[in-house]
């Protein structure tokens, strides 16, 4: 078993952490090429940032850590809340409600099989 991985990190996403956390969910364990494959056809906003994080730790491991792209797979991959911005919307009566924008911490790490 080699111990050589290379870890990528996407701070301050716009998008909910329980909502990207659906889509790197379907990603963990899996090959690298079968999870850019899957990737590719979801749905979810979530797939397009973690889609580019994933070729992003693919051309590390090609180009800094000299690794065989082919036998790459999904390490870990997680998700952390980041900071969460409060705004606040106007409501009957002259009353205010507040709205938490939440943010995500994407964390990604491939490893050689």
């Amino acid at each position: 078993m080699n111990a050589m991985t290379t870890t990528v990190h996407l701070r301050n996403l716009n998008i909910a952490p329980r909502k990207v956390r659906m889509v790197v969910d379907q990603i963990r364990d899996k090959s690298a090429a079968e999870a850019l494959n899957i990737l590719a056809f979801t749905v979810k906003l979530a797939g397009e940032p973690v889609r580019k994080l994933l070729d992003s730790a693919i051309a590390n491991a090609r180009t800094n850590h000299e690794m065989d792209v082919d036998a790459l797979f999904v390490k870990s991959v997680f998700v952390d809340q980041a900071r969460t911005l409060k705004r606040f919307t106007p409501r009957a009566m002259g009353r205010a409600t507040k709205i938490m924008k939440k943010t995500s911490h994407i964390t990604l790490e491939l490893g050689v099989r």
